[in-house]
């Protein structure tokens, strides 16, 4: 328990000057070391941490300090750490989940927001933050037909700053692209690292799907249009480096399948793959146990693992190790070495979201596409 709050509570039963004093001379939750305190205030029956984190039990209770309207549970979080988290709060035989109401740091998804813990040293990455000196690329918004899916589709471009038809660019198409502007930054990390020359200037294709589980799920028809369908459109239309090793794809989950299928459906289209917790369901014995919407998944996967075949030049992952996911996504990398893929395999503290995501694109983009900054390292 953090010392402060430790003193507060020795002496018996504090009052509520003494708790408003203290909360408000302290941020939260309390981080001491790996030992991290989280704290509510409110009448409740009953006051669990719900904790967004594979492996561990969810919901642990918090204990109520007694003769007040105070509830303290302490955990270990190794440094370094981030996950999300809410209060569930029992009351007459209800339950309801809450934001930390004394945490100002909230991440948010296309469900909602949680509040966020950042364990000892976890700092946010200066280059995901706007920077001054950095010009600012532009988005446009393109609608294309599409023979295989049926029906137009719609994406955003992203064209670098200084961005010139006398020039020719490589070429990156991102799965989920919308969210990837939304809650990872991603924007503002391309402008950032094509200004550090940390990636060279991209033309980056934002893609999104009206139903993700379906098309993302080792779909053909997505492939397709993926592959063929938006490769050939955009490089009628813009200066593009027409070889395989200057095309990459990228996703997150689901995205991350997609990506990747689309690369197994199509060979020698795509040079290079930056796959961030992929949602890579397999069974070796029996079946797996994701439900219904992973069976195409878990059948390519399968597919894949009994009759492996080299995919692209070079491959970066990523995942949370308070993920689920963890297991399939270490599983995969041997697998890909052994076709002569150079793969680089990132690991970290955090789990199944967006900032979790965010949080590596330094690393996949400039080892998917090294800049003239990095260059000599490869």
């Amino acid at each position: 328990m953090n010392p402060d709050l430790r003193r507060l509570v020795r002496k018996g039963k504090p009052s509520n000057a003494a708790i408003d004093a203290f909360i408000s001379s302290h941020t939260f939750p309390l981080v001491d070391g790996t030992d991290v305190t989280f704290l509510y205030r409110g009448q409740a029956d009953e006051i669990y941490l719900r904790r967004w984190i594979y492996g561990v039990r969810a919901a642990q209770p918090l204990q109520r300090v007694e003769g007040t309207d105070l509830w303290v549970v302490t955990m270990e979080v190794p440094e370094g750490s981030r996950f999300e988290y809410k209060f569930e709060l029992h009351r007459g035989g209800h339950k309801e989940l809450v934001l930390d109401p004394l945490n100002k740091i909230k991440a948010h998804d296309p469900f909602g927001a949680n509040s966020v813990c950042q364990g000892d040293r976890y700092q946010r990455p200066a280059w995901t933050l706007p920077d001054p000196d950095a010009r600012s690329g532009t988005v446009e918004r393109l609608t294309l037909p599409s023979r295989a899916l049926g029906s137009e589709r719609s994406i955003n471009l992203y064209l670098p700053a200084r961005f010139r038809r006398s020039r020719q660019y490589p070429l990156l198409i991102v799965h989920d692209g919308v969210d990837y502007l939304r809650y990872a930054e991603l924007k503002t990390v391309l402008d950032n690292l094509i200004h550090r020359m940390e990636i060279p200037a991209l033309i980056v294709a934002l893609t999104d799907s009206p139903n993700r589980l379906k098309e993302y799920g080792a779909d053909r028809r997505h492939a397709e249009f993926v592959a063929d369908e938006l490769v050939t459109y955009l490089g009628a239309r813009y200066p593009l480096i027409d070889a395989a090793r200057s095309r990459a794809l990228m996703g997150a989950s689901f995205g991350g399948v997609a990506a990747l299928h689309a690369a197994w459906s199509y060979p020698k289209r795509f040079g290079r793959l930056l796959l961030q917790s992929g949602s890579f369901a397999f069974s070796d014995l029996g079946s797996h146990q994701r439900g219904p919407v992973f069976d195409p998944v878990a059948e390519f996967i399968n597919t894949f693992r009994r009759d492996p075949v080299k995919l692209a030049y070079k491959i970066y992952l990523s995942c949370g190790v308070y993920e689920s996911l963890i297991y399939e996504n270490r599983s995969l990398v041997p697998l890909l070495q052994q076709q002569g893929m150079r793969v680089k395999f990132e690991e970290a503290r955090d789990a199944h979201n967006w900032e979790n995501w965010r949080d590596r694109l330094r690393s996949g983009l400039s080892w998917t596409f090294p800049g003239p900054l990095l260059m000599v390292y490869e």
